[in-house]
């Protein structure tokens, strides 16, 4: 097999609907747009979610609650993440470029450290947040913490 005989699977290629090619075809006469208004002129087009006058169903849909705009979501990294990071790695100090490289943060994240798991190693961990038994659990390790 190579590029030059390589074909499509059977049924997966189909020919076009021709639409307006005579009376024979199934799709002469109006060509499938029905007898006279908008949708039979040319150059017509509708809003999208349109359902010919139904309620569309964007607005059938109960809606509740709100986005605060100004939120601010972090990227939550639990104590046993950092202790599987710090003894694979072996880091003295986790900071956000750590974290980036190792692939728990991207580019524009903000970081919260959470208290999930245990934390052993003496460690200086850097970030946005922390949660309070996050914070308690470092500095009980002998580690410290740094607010970005």
């Amino acid at each position: 097999m190579n590029l030059s005989n390589l074909r499509p699977a059977k049924g997966a290629v189909k020919n076009k609907k021709r639409i307006g090619r005579g009376q024979g075809s199934g799709r002469g006469g109006t060509s499938t747009r029905g007898h006279k208004g908008a949708g039979s002129r040319s150059g017509t087009s509708t809003k999208i979610g349109f359902e010919g006058g139904q309620m569309p169903l964007q607005r059938r849909v109960p809606k509740f609650g709100f986005k605060n705009i100004n939120r601010v979501e972090y990227v939550g990294v639990n104590l046993d993440v950092l202790q599987a990071l710090v003894e694979k790695h072996n880091l003295t100090v986790v900071d956000f470029e750590a974290l980036r490289t190792h692939g728990l943060a991207s580019k524009n994240d903000l970081i919260k450290i959470l208290g999930r798991g245990e934390l052993s190693a003496k460690v200086e961990v850097s970030a946005h947040a922390f949660s309070a038994s996050a914070e308690k659990a470092i500095e009980a390790a002998g580690g410290s913490i740094v607010k970005l």
